[in-house]
């Protein structure tokens, strides 16, 4: 059960009305959507920084010690959204042992959020010379292949993921949009196809049916709160539902619509999530395209 305060909020999508472009029409109605309170920063997280802190002060450490060290201590940033400070440890850790797969995963990751796409490729690439099994590796280069306007191989890359679980949702979705760049027609025949193999009794299945048009966003966004115990699991399905919630609006060229759920998706602070990481860039491009 949802704590008390876990409550719906009405959202007008109306916060950019004073720069809402004449070609665009306005939108007709406030929405209601599913709204908690921001997830806080975990404390146990904020100890363990300050652990391996103290431990790299050690002076007997030999250096596949300290990198594993710095990786752990920057992972923790990372999840707490420092960014700087875990790209700093990341940078540390490479440069101590430079065959650390993970460490070149999270740093693609880092440069593809700063749209540095080809020193991201880079990373991505390393990783899995280092480690051919490393699957996320092709997730997180398909995303900056997506980003950086490739969606052909971004396909690739995320059709290499999705057959390393082909019942994933999120997988799936992932492909589709990759694939809605080049071709959306074909891309949708192709999420249809791809979701008969999910099992439809996972929440996350309702975001493809979102997206097949099987499920109305009323539908799925009541569907959010369904066999959800803690305030923690509300808030990670709430970043992902407005980050596709705005994904399928921008699709629309809604992208005022779009914008402000990309906005609630970072408002749940849940920061580890691809979904809460890429809202932001989102919103930087969306930001200069319309400065352009």
């Amino acid at each position: 059960m949802i704590l008390k305060h876990i409550a719906l909020a009405s959202f007008a999508i109306l916060s950019l009305s004073a720069c809402q472009s004449t070609s665009q029409a306005q939108p007709s109605a406030i929405v209601n959507v599913p709204f908690t309170a921001p997830l806080p920063s975990d404390f146990r997280s904020e100890i363990a920084i300050a652990r391996y802190s103290e431990l790299l002060n050690r002076a007997d450490l030999a250096p596949d010690q300290q990198a594993k060290l710095f990786y752990d201590r920057g992972v923790l940033f990372d999840s707490l959204g420092m960014s700087t400070l875990a790209r700093i440890d990341f940078n540390r850790a490479v440069q101590l042992k430079p065959d650390l797969a993970e460490v070149y995963n999270f740093l693609g990751i880092h440069h593809t959020l700063m749209q540095q796409y080809e020193k991201a490729y880079e990373f991505f690439d390393s990783a899995l010379e280092l480690n051919e099994q490393h699957e996320y590796a092709y997730l997180n280069r398909g995303i900056a292949l997506y980003y950086g306007d490739r969606p052909n191989l971004a396909a690739a890359d995320l059709k290499e993921f999705l057959t390393r679980s082909p019942s994933d949702p999120y997988r799936v979705l992932w492909l589709y949009l990759a694939q809605a760049n080049a071709d959306p027609v074909q891309a949708l025949a192709t999420l249809k196809a791809n979701a008969q193999g999910l099992d439809d009794s996972q929440w996350a299945y309702g975001l493809i049916s979102l997206f097949i048009g099987d499920m109305s966003e009323r539908a799925f966004l009541d569907s959010i709160s369904e066999g959800v115990a803690t305030e923690q699991e509300y808030a990670q399905r709430l970043c992902e539902a407005y980050f596709y919630l705005a994904k399928m609006y921008q699709a629309k060229g809604l992208d005022y619509q779009a914008a402000d759920f990309f906005r609630l998706a970072l408002a749940t602070n849940v920061h580890e999530f691809v979904e809460y990481k890429y809202a932001r860039l989102e919103l930087e491009l969306m930001a200069g395209e319309n400065a352009s």
